[in-house]
């Protein structure tokens, strides 16, 4: 009796879609996966336009948002992590992020 190695590629991001609470990413190996926005503070206090100015990295391995200057693992969502953001961190964001606004 033989056997063969099966080979196991690792799913890559395809599309994302985020609405008002959810981030979903469409998987290469034709899942999606689906996560609560509050896992991402600053997904979650994005403007639609900004929230939808992603682009995939790293070949699918992960998205990222210029404007908010955040960036997602595809892994990491795969395994259920949330953002391993700061508090400290998100706040001097939310912070800047205020004053910007302010001068606009």
């Amino acid at each position: 009796m033989s056997t063969s190695a099966i080979e196991i590629q690792k799913p890559y991001g395809k599309n994302v879609i985020v609405t008002d609470d959810t981030l979903s990413v469409e998987l290469s190996d034709g899942r999606s996966i689906s996560v609560p926005l509050t896992w991402f503070p600053r997904l979650l206090n994005a403007t639609p336009k900004e929230r939808n100015n992603w682009r995939l990295i790293g070949k699918g391995d992960g998205i990222h948002w210029e404007d908010l200057d955040e960036d997602i693992n595809i892994e990491g969502l795969i395994t259920g992590r949330p953002s391993g953001e700061s508090r400290s961190s998100f706040k001097k964001w939310l912070k800047k992020r205020s004053q910007i606004k302010v001068r606009l």
